[in-house]
C-alpha cells in the first residue's frame, strides 16, 4: 500500500516468496526505480525492513515487511536552449517536429536539459501545461533513440483533444523498423500487455500484468537476415514496437536493451542507433477539424543501412527509400 507524504511518497509491501532478489533489485522493482535509485534510497535510510536498515545486497525472508520513504522530487525550472529542432507544421494550436535520434524528449533525472521540451522553449514556443512542466504540450513520445514524427499541443485545448484522439485510436502512427529475421507472415499483428519487467526496471516486457497493447506488423521487403517492417500502434506503451518485436524473437537491428544490438557492421548501422524511424503520422486537427497528413523519408544514417541490407542499385536514386517499399500506401 502507498500513501502521499509531504510531496514524496511512502511505500510499505510484504515479501511474499522465498528467494526473493538482492534489496536494491526488490525496491526497484515494487516500486518501478532504477537500481541505482533504489541504491540510493537504501544508502540514505529510506528503505527498512523489519524496521531497520539493511545493506543493498540484503536479500529479506519470506514475510519481512520492506517500507520505504520517497524524497519529494526536487523542483527545477525548464529551461529554454538554442538547440536546432527540425519543425515540419506550425499553427497557433500545435506544433509537428521530426525528431533527431539521440535528443531526448522531456527533462527527467539524468536528463534535465539538452531536451525536445528545452528546445521547444528556447524558440520561445508557449506550450499546453497540461499540469506537469517537464512534459508540457506532450501528446505522445518517442525513445531517445527513435527519430521521426510528432506533435506537440501548443493551448491546453489542443493538448486534451489529441490525447483524447490518440485514446481512442484515431491518430494514425506507423513506424518503419529493421528487424532481425523473418516473420511467419506477411501481416503479423501482436497484442500482448506490456509493463515493467519484473526481473530489470530499466526494461519494459511482456507481463500478465501490463496494460493492454497491440501492434500490427507489415513485412515491406525481405533480406538475407533482416525484413523492413511498417509497423502501426494501436496503443502507445513504452518500448511497445521495441518489446513486442522482441517478444517474437525478430528485435529491433541495433536494439541492444532487447536482443537486437549485435552485428551492427553487418548493416552498416552506426553505434548508440537502433533501427526505428516514426516515419508517417496522420491526425485530424484538434480546432479545425482537418485532416494532416505528414510524412518523414529515412535519416541519412538509416538510409545508408537499409542500402547496405538490401542491396539494390535502383535505391541509391531514391531520396526516401521507404517510396521505394511503398511504405506509405494506404491498403497495405
Amino acid at each position: 500500500m502507498s500513501a502521499p507524504a509531504a510531496g514524496g511518497s511512502h511505500h510499505a509491501f510484504t515479501v511474499d516468496a522465498d528467494g526473493a532478489p538482492r534489496l536494491d533489485l526488490l525496491v526497484a522493482q515494487h516500486l518501478g526505480l532504477s537500481r541505482s535509485q533504489a541504491a540510493t534510497l537504501i544508502a540514505d535510510g529510506r528503505v527498512l525492513v523489519d524496521g531497520r536498515r539493511e545493506r543493498a545486497s540484503f536479500r529479506a525472508p519470506r514475510g519481512a515487511q520492506v517500507t520505504v520513504d520517497v524524497p519529494p522530487a526536487p523542483g527545477r525550472d525548464v529551461v529554454a536552449e538554442d538547440i536546432p529542432v527540425a519543425v515540419v507544421f506550425e499553427d497557433d494550436h500545435l506544433i509537428v517536429v521530426d525528431k533527431a535520434a539521440g535528443m531526448v524528449v522531456h527533462p527527467a533525472p539524468g536528463n534535465w536539459t539538452g531536451t525536445l521540451v528545452n528546445a521547444l522553449k528556447g524558440r520561445g514556443q508557449g506550450l499546453a501545461d497540461g499540469g506537469d512542466e517537464e512534459r508540457q504540450g506532450l501528446v505522445h513520445r518517442l525513445d531517445k533513440d527513435t527519430s521521426g514524427l510528432m506533435v506537440v499541443a501548443k493551448t491546453d485545448q489542443a493538448l486534451r483533444v489529441l490525447s483524447k484522439a490518440i485514446a481512442e485510436r484515431r491518430v494514425m502512427r506507423r513506424y518503419a523498423a529493421l528487424s532481425w529475421g523473418h516473420l511467419p507472415d506477411d501481416v503479423v499483428t501482436v497484442d500482448r500487455p506490456i509493463g515493467r519487467d519484473p526481473n530489470d526496471p530499466i526494461r519494459m516486457a511482456v507481463v500478465e500484468s501490463g496494460r493492454a497493447a497491440r501492434t500490427d506488423f507489415v513485412r515491406l521487403a525481405r533480406f538475407g537476415a533482416t525484413e523492413l517492417l511498417r509497423c502501426q500502434l494501436h496503443s502507445g506503451r513504452t518500448h511497445q514496437i521495441r518489446v513486442h518485436l522482441a517478444s517474437i524473437g525478430h528485435p529491433v537491428v541495433g536494439d541492444d536493451i532487447y536482443g537486437g544490438g549485435g552485428a551492427r557492421k553487418v548493416v552498416g548501422l552506426p553505434p548508440q542507433r537502433h533501427f526505428l524511424h516514426a516515419a508517417w503520422l496522420v491526425f485530424n486537427h484538434p480546432v479545425s477539424g482537418d485532416r494532416l497528413d505528414f510524412r518523414s523519408p529515412l535519416p541519412e544514417d538509416l538510409r545508408q543501412s537499409l542500402l547496405t541490407v538490401a542491396e539494390l542499385p535502383d535505391l541509391f536514386a531514391s531520396p526516401n527509400p521507404l517510396e521505394y517499399f511503398d511504405f506509405y500506401r494506404a491498403d497495405r
